[in-house]
């Protein structure tokens, strides 16, 4: 056996394949949900190539489950966003804000897309927070 000294404690070979039945959800339960989320700054397009784009926004922390999804809502017509795009992201509990980035693909060119953005937990629950309806032109 290969024995190990880290940190001044010793860890017998292979560390990789010891288990533990308990995982970090275990320790540390869900942070409470924020009473309101909003958005701090953006959304904006950061980036666009080709047939895709990049939109970001920043938001108070949400809360809750650490598992959650940045999405876009979008489309032709302002009044109908019939598309999705969403992006998951893993909180970190420990910062007041999060920043989201979704990518948004399969865009035509020449075309003026309308947009807003929320957040939802893992469950598909909204974090209840909507911004107003953004727009860009593709080139």
């Amino acid at each position: 056996m290969l024995l190990i000294l880290a940190a001044g404690l010793p860890l017998s070979w292979p560390a990789a394949a010891q288990t533990s039945s308990y995982t970090p959800k275990d320790i540390l339960p869900p942070a409470k949900r924020a009473v309101k989320v909003q958005i701090k700054e953006g959304p904006a397009l950061e980036s666009f190539r080709n047939d895709e784009a990049i939109i970001r926004w920043t938001s108070t922390n949400p809360g809750g489950t650490d598992e959650h999804f940045g999405v876009v809502h979008y489309g032709t017509d302002p009044e109908h966003l019939t598309e999705m795009a969403k992006s998951h992201i893993r909180l970190n509990q420990n910062h007041p804000d999060t920043v989201f980035r979704v990518r948004v693909e399969g865009l035509k060119p020449g075309t003026k897309y309308y947009y807003t953005v929320d957040s939802m937990q893992a469950t598909g629950e909204s974090d209840g927070v909507k911004s107003s309806v953004k727009h860009f032109m593709t080139p």
